[in-house]
């Protein structure tokens, strides 16, 4: 019966179509959808991604996507498979013009949803006061601790928590990742040339390439518009992105969406650190918050390119196009395993549409 029935599902667009939460998560939007309604294999998983987005095509015009990486996500969500975690979140990048599907990075934005989404489709229920949950990343192993109010065992989006880039206001949702004890520096190195030019390699729950703006050409408070239209430019930092991938041990990452570039240069108001983030061929109108926790971790290890502009306590603020967003993250040396850390950062979600996605037929 659930064979049969996911065929359907997945395979007939005049068919009954497929169950699909469409939800903002931070500064991302996505389509969220329960692992059950979901094909298995990553290669079926992959198509239909494509077909519900409408990739490959620079307008997804065929498809819910919006034509942008931050509107390009799907996110998949099942009950927990071990004891201690309550969910299992999968996250899908798709890429608008090719059709790539990678799953070598998480979403700390969507995961701001995760929680609400699993309430809303009945695998959790709202705690009396507060809602806390642990959820395990699929694509990068970690575990997040997911909290926000939930009066009266109601879930409820709004609030006053505001985020910069975002109209209007929602309820504060605290997530901490934990990376589990892996490094925080994965060469084991505060800082890697790569061709003449100084980066750090920052794992903080997404792999991140950190580098000083004036070292590719900029100022570090050029808008996104003027960023992506220099060609030189971005060509540049893909040649650096590329070859940091090999120091990740990520091998060709070209057709990946991750290390995420970083781009960082001295605060224009009342921030720690202006930073501009490639994702990894758009620039970000603000950042993401797994990206934020790799620049800000590195600030507070001494001896980065970041380290300059650290300072003491957990908040680091980064500025970015659209506004500031404070990350906080614990770092702590290891004598064995090096620098180790973890990220806590508030965001909002909201349900924006409930219904049934209708993919494009096989091909499309």
């Amino acid at each position: 019966m659930f064979g049969s029935r996911r065929a359907q599902l997945v395979t007939d667009v005049s068919g009954e179509g497929i169950p699909c939460l469409w939800m903002r998560g931070g500064t991302s939007k996505g389509a969220f959808f329960l692992e059950s309604d979901m094909p298995q294999g990553a290669q079926e998983r992959d198509d239909l991604a494509r077909r519900i987005l409408g990739s490959p095509d620079p307008q997804q015009i065929d498809g819910i996507g919006g034509g942008h990486p931050l509107t390009s996500k799907i996110a998949i969500v099942g009950p927990g498979r071990k004891a201690g975690v309550d969910l299992e979140y999968e996250f899908l990048q798709v890429a608008v013009d090719t059709g790539d599907v990678t799953r070598a990075q998480t979403c700390g934005n969507l995961l701001a949803g995760v929680v609400p989404f699993a309430i809303e489709r009945g695998l959790l229920q709202a705690g009396a006061e507060r809602t806390t949950a642990t959820v395990h990343l699929v694509n990068t192993g970690d575990q997040a601790s997911v909290s926000f109010a939930s009066p009266g065992g109601v879930l409820d989006y709004s609030g006053d928590c505001v985020l910069p880039g975002v109209p209007g206001a929602g309820n504060p949702i605290e997530i901490e990742v934990s990376s589990g004890g892996g490094a925080l520096l994965p060469s084991g190195r505060q800082i890697d040339d790569i061709d003449g030019v100084p980066v750090t390699l920052v794992n903080n729950g997404m792999p991140v390439v950190v580098v000083r703006a004036s070292e590719v050409g900029i100022v570090g408070d050029e808008g996104p518009e003027e960023l992506e239209a220099n060609r030189a430019f971005l060509g540049r930092v893909e040649e650096l992105r590329i070859a940091a991938g090999e120091l990740f041990g990520m091998g060709d990452v070209s057709r990946l969406s991750v290390p995420k570039m970083m781009l960082i240069s001295a605060p224009q108001a009342e921030g720690d650190v202006t930073v501009r983030a490639l994702i990894p061929h758009r620039v970000h109108r603000s950042v993401g918050v797994l990206m934020a926790a790799g620049v800000a971790a590195a600030t507070r290890i001494p001896g980065t390119v970041a380290s300059e502009w650290g300072g003491e306590g957990e908040a680091v603020v980064l500025e970015y196009p659209a506004g500031a967003f404070t990350s906080r993250v614990r770092t702590r040396e290891d004598a064995v395993r090096g620098w180790l850390g973890s990220s806590i950062a508030t965001r909002t979600t909201r349900k924006l549409f409930e219904g049934r996605v209708f993919p494009g037929p096989t091909g499309s």
